[in-house]
């Protein structure tokens, strides 16, 4: 069973930085990909990062030159660097392994 858990969450005013992690923990047969999703009251849950195995990585538009995520393969976490933080980055995020598992996803609150 894999088990994915995010940290690093907070509240912070606008312009500011945080780093959330999101630890794997479990039987994991392949690295394919971690993508870093969030969620806001009402609306689905949408993918603003990823990175793949190979170490290539994506960013949704919203959040491209702000958000940066890498891993550490020694301590299977992955990391998703937020900067310059807006109220509009308010929201939950989570980390989803392989397309399949989900972490519980830790609380962004950005004020202005």
């Amino acid at each position: 069973q894999v088990q994915l858990v995010e940290s690093g969450g907070g509240a912070v005013q606008a312009g500011g930085s945080l780093r959330l992690s999101c630890a794997a923990s479990g039987t994991i047969f392949r690295f394919i990909v971690m993508g870093w999703y969030r969620q806001t009251p009402g609306k689905e849950r949408e993918l603003v990062a990823s990175i793949t195995g190979a170490g290539s990585t994506n960013y949704a538009d919203s959040v491209k030159g702000r958000f940066t995520v890498s891993r550490d393969n020694t301590k299977n976490t992955v990391y998703l660097q937020i900067d310059s933080l807006k109220p509009e980055d308010t929201a939950v995020y989570y980390c989803r392994l392989n397309y399949q598992y989900w972490g519980q996803g830790t609380q962004v609150t950005v004020s202005s």
